[in-house]
């Protein structure tokens, strides 16, 4: 029994170590935050709501069928039908009944709110996209963000290894008496800032973790890791295509047109079945009944031979003609075309802030690229300034107050390049999304 309990713990800990030590991809973030999105369940829910109506549409072809049956006691005054003399009895009376009824014609609103159902489903599906898509994009930012703030803290971390070693150089000059004495306060002072800078961006790293965990619907903040890597720039072609023609694939691809475009069709219909009930409409039907009759009167005839001889056949068709129904037709068709109206004016007006999003995006992805190749040049740059400023100091020929001042040009040289890197990289993916490239694929 214990070797059973040792053994049933050891697993449970290679488990929880093999948990804690996941590191989860952007294609694992998205995949998981697209299967346990809260927006995306609501969606779906709202998808099944279409199946049900278009159930109910298919049901409104069907014969309309009700079967009922009743069953009284009439106790005191009464009438005998068979003499229709004014009695003082006790009588039962039952009545059964089947009534079928089928639309044959009703200004085609069957058909028409079939139809429409069907175009229901698909607008829903281009709103479960659009839903999808929106999450997928906030993963993909948010991942890009912890990547971010991990290449920030390492660089602080690596800048501060090099503080150190300088202060541990500079006291040894100190106490050889070759620098003076305020060299090593000035680097002291300096690596004292670069500790909170790490301590800030540790906390802003742990922020960033928890921000995805929580889009992941994740509670365990703590184990929580992403997978590390060495992203590079991605290689692209967006950029030899101009706005223009990222705009027009973009009116193909995105999903927020396409539920605009279903709208105006909904709209249509909705016109189409307001008509509808302007027109008249015919119907058929047939009913079924019989009846069983007994009193204490006298004796009557057994209950199945009573059925049987009572039975009563009615059918025929009806012919309904609307004519003054308060206005409510004329202002359903009249409705509808507002709506119609309406639909078109925000398919325009979509397209028109999908335009303006495009170049901005452009702009935005043009401006992070030289911003980019901008701050890699200036880095170059730095190291090259840093390291002259490096052997003039060690010869003694540098200040330390003019030495720190070229490494903290070297270190914000250094944080500018990570920062536009991942600055660039996802105004790449936003421009990519609209072109209707997948977000996940980083390099």
């Amino acid at each position: 029994m214990k070797k059973i309990i040792l053994y049933t713990l050891l697993l449970v800990g290679v488990i929880s170590t093999a948990n804690a030590q996941k590191k989860w991809t952007l294609k694992e973030c998205v995949e998981y935050a697209l299967e346990n999105s809260i927006a995306i369940k609501q969606a779906q829910l709202d998808r099944q709501n279409t199946e049900i109506d278009k159930s109910d549409a298919k049901g409104a072809f069907l014969p309309t069928a009700n079967v009922s049956a009743s069953h009284s006691w009439n106790i005191g005054l009464s009438q005998n039908p068979l003499t229709g003399q004014i009695v003082t009895a006790t009588q039962q009376n039952s009545r059964g009944s089947l009534n079928v009824g089928v639309d044959i014609y009703n200004g085609l609103q069957n058909i028409n709110r079939l139809h429409r159902s069907n175009l229901a489903i698909l607008a829903n599906q281009y709103q479960l996209d659009d839903i999808k898509d929106n999450v997928s994009l906030q993963v993909v930012q948010a991942f890009l963000q912890i990547l971010f703030n991990k290449e920030s803290l390492k660089v602080l971390e690596a800048q501060y290894a090099v503080t150190l070693q300088e202060l541990k150089r500079t006291n040894e000059l100190v106490k050889e008496g070759v620098s003076a004495r305020n060299e090593v306060l000035e680097i002291e002072a300096n690596a004292a800032t670069q500790e909170q800078q790490i301590v800030a961006a540790e906390n802003a790293l742990r922020i960033s973790k928890i921000s995805l965990a929580q889009l992941l619907l994740l509670s365990n903040y703590d184990d929580f890791d992403i997978a590390e890597g060495n992203y590079m720039i991605p290689s692209t072609t967006i950029m030899n295509n101009t706005p223009r023609q990222i705009f027009e694939k973009s009116l193909e691809v995105r999903n927020d047109v396409k539920i605009s475009e279903t709208n105006i069709k909904l709209a249509e219909y909705d016109l189409k079945i307001a008509k509808g009930a302007k027109l008249p409409s015919l119907s058929a039907f047939y009913g079924f009944s019989t009846t069983y009759f007994n009193s204490e009167l006298f004796t009557t005839a057994p209950f199945f031979d009573q059925v049987s001889d009572n039975k009563n056949h009615s059918f025929g068709v009806q012919l309904n003609i609307p004519i003054l129904n308060g206005f409510r037709a004329r202002n359903s068709v009249r409705r509808s075309l507002v709506n119609i109206e309406r639909a078109k004016y925000n398919l325009e007006q979509t397209k028109i802030d999908l335009e303006a999003t495009v170049n901005q995006a452009y702009n935005d992805t043009r401006g992070a690229l030289k911003a980019y190749e901008a701050a890699e040049k200036t880095l170059v740059a730095r190291r090259e300034a840093h390291k002259y400023s490096t052997e003039r100091f060690n010869e003694g020929m540098m200040n330390s107050f003019d030495f720190s001042q070229s490494k903290q040009r070297l270190e914000s040289a250094e944080s500018d390049v990570v920062r536009t890197k991942y600055d660039y990289i996802f105004r790449l993916k936003i421009l990519e999304f609209y072109f209707g490239l997948p977000l996940t694929d980083l390099q």
